[in-house]
């Protein structure tokens, strides 16, 4: 007989651990069967069944009917069988109702160290799913060891182990055991030495769910996420929008005082962090996408995906980015291969001495006038610390530069841009005045 406190305790355990009723009854019936086992000596399939309603356990023996003699204590004839049941037939299995009275102190030893171990293997199972259904999401986590290579943290809430590696670390930070740290779960999986979770502060996922944290209108759906890139350590960019014309996206994100972009760049180490308003024309969304340059115009061709950008020369270098960062960054934000040019790289011609040089040849022979890149570029073609770039010093810029193109001989824009269709756009000197960080 079972005491009635005893599935009231398995209900406690449930709410306790969140191990399913159930999954505990099975864990229990299978630590009984082979306690039972142990203790008897018995060699046939052994159950046990918790029977609930009753209060009592109940163990079953089974044996396989076979044509012929027996070979095993697992196997039964089939007279034998038909003494027990009239109707059974060859193959069928028959259980026996082999319940003892009393249950031994070393089997009921045996059958609760069994428990504990089905219920520590239930629980880690259980967290192990748990896992699986959190994959992309942010959880606040604890440093435990640190080595050459990796970072373990434990995953909050549970007793499982995530591994940081030195590429899914933020650049330049310095973590400690003992310090809590939020990390973006990339992939749980299944490996030799049980499950094998993956962490990471350095994937564009981290930032967006920080900005999801501290952003409500991220959560509700007010404001949306067109895409997000990022180089860790550096630079990150997001764009947003939203449906509500009467919803600022940007502002949404900045939040009063800039307190949520600020909590937000505190948790990346001080990475700068772009906010590009989205825009379906895509000459606006590039020209937005090099923020914090400003972009005069931008020429298109849409099947090829590319894009050749004029920004003023003296901020070229800034367009273009340390090491090409902000113009890798934007293409692969827009999906455009962007080609960045001076303004005086199509106005005029570059001396260089008493020779003449013209667009082509300069693009071709030392990569100063122009800079192109894509998703997959490492570096800029365009040096803006160079000793030998030249820079035209008596150029001045017009402050009406579409009527200025107006008044202008044709001839002058005709190798701009080589082999694109003839959409030209002029971009609003406002227009992409949305950096903040």
């Amino acid at each position: 007989m079972v005491n009635k406190d005893f599935f009231s305790a398995l209900a406690q355990i449930e709410r306790d651990n969140k191990i399913p009723k159930g999954t505990l009854i099975e864990s229990l019936e299978a630590g009984l069967a082979s306690a039972f086992r142990k203790e008897t000596g018995e060699c046939r399939a052994i159950t046990a069944k918790l029977n609930e309603e009753r209060g009592i356990i109940e163990f079953f023996a089974y044996q396989t009917v076979v044509d012929g003699e027996p070979t095993d204590e697992t196997e039964l004839s089939l007279e034998e069988a038909q003494d027990v049941k009239p109707d059974a037939k060859i193959g069928e299995v028959i259980g026996e109702d082999i319940s003892p009275k009393d249950f031994s102190r070393i089997a009921a030893q045996t059958a609760k160290q069994l428990i504990l171990l089905k219920i520590s293997e239930a629980k880690k199972e259980q967290a192990r799913l748990d896992m699986s259904s959190r994959e992309g999401e942010l959880i606040l986590s604890i440093v435990r060891r640190v080595d050459a290579l990796n970072i373990y943290v434990e995953i909050g809430g549970t007793q499982m182990e995530g591994i940081l590696s030195s590429s899914d670390r933020i650049p330049n930070e310095k973590l400690k055991v003992g310090d809590k740290v939020k990390v973006y779960i990339k992939k749980v999986r299944e490996g030799h030495r049980g499950t094998h979770i993956s962490v990471s502060r350095s994937c564009a996922g981290f930032v967006r769910r920080l900005f999801d944290m501290e952003v409500p209108e991220l959560r509700t759906n007010l404001v949306k996420v067109k895409n997000i890139v990022r180089e860790a350590g550096h630079r990150t960019k997001m764009a947003v929008f939203s449906d509500d014309p009467n919803i600022d996206a940007i502002g949404a994100c900045i939040g009063p005082k800039g307190t949520r972009i600020n909590a937000i760049i505190n948790e990346l180490s001080g990475e700068k962090v772009d906010l590009i308003l989205y825009c379906a024309d895509p000459s606006e969304y590039i020209a937005r996408a090099l923020s914090p340059a400003k972009v005069l115009m931008v020429q298109l061709n849409e099947t090829d995906k590319v894009a050749k950008v004029v920004v003023p020369d003296d901020k070229l270098s800034l367009a273009i980015g340390r090491n090409g960062q902000n113009a890798r960054l934007a293409a692969k934000l827009t999906g455009f291969k962007i080609d960045v040019k001076p303004y005086s790289a199509i106005m005029e011609p570059t001396y260089y001495g008493d020779d003449y040089v013209d667009e082509d040849q300069t693009n071709q022979s030392d990569g100063n006038s122009t800079a192109e890149f894509d998703s997959n570029t490492e570096g800029p073609e365009f040096d803006p610390e160079s000793d030998d770039l030249q820079p035209l010093e008596d150029f001045e810029y017009s402050e009406d530069l579409e009527g200025y193109l107006d008044n202008l001989d044709p001839t002058t824009l005709a190798d701009f841009p080589v082999g694109l269709d003839d959409s030209l756009n002029y971009v609003d000197d406002n227009s992409n005045d949305l950096n903040e960080g």
